[in-house]
């Protein structure tokens, strides 16, 4: 189960650091680096710990939960897509 999550674009990286020690318990993906959207990609198995770490960031750095945003379509992709975009800006 996908939870998208809004965070301070400062804490992306912080965000992105604690859910990589919780090995095996979910995987963070980037969707809008502008907009700090992320989405946290639980293990059935750990959705509950992974909830429990949701609302301590929410009350740590101000993160949110959101709903699914429309335009996005590929979770596993999006990081992906954002380097080629940023990319195709510079040049």
């Amino acid at each position: 189960m996908p939870i998208f999550l809004v965070v301070p674009r400062a804490e992306i990286g912080y965000v992105k650091f604690i859910f990589e020690s919780y090995e095996g318990l979910a995987v963070l993906r980037t969707i809008d680096r502008q907009q700090g959207l992320l989405v946290v990609l639980a293990v059935p198995d750990g959705l509950d710990q992974v909830r429990l770490v949701v609302s301590s960031l929410a009350e740590e750095i101000g993160s949110r939960e959101v709903a699914w945003p429309p335009e996005v379509d590929d979770l596993l992709g999006a990081d992906l897509n954002e380097i080629t975009t940023a990319d195709e800006e510079r040049a």
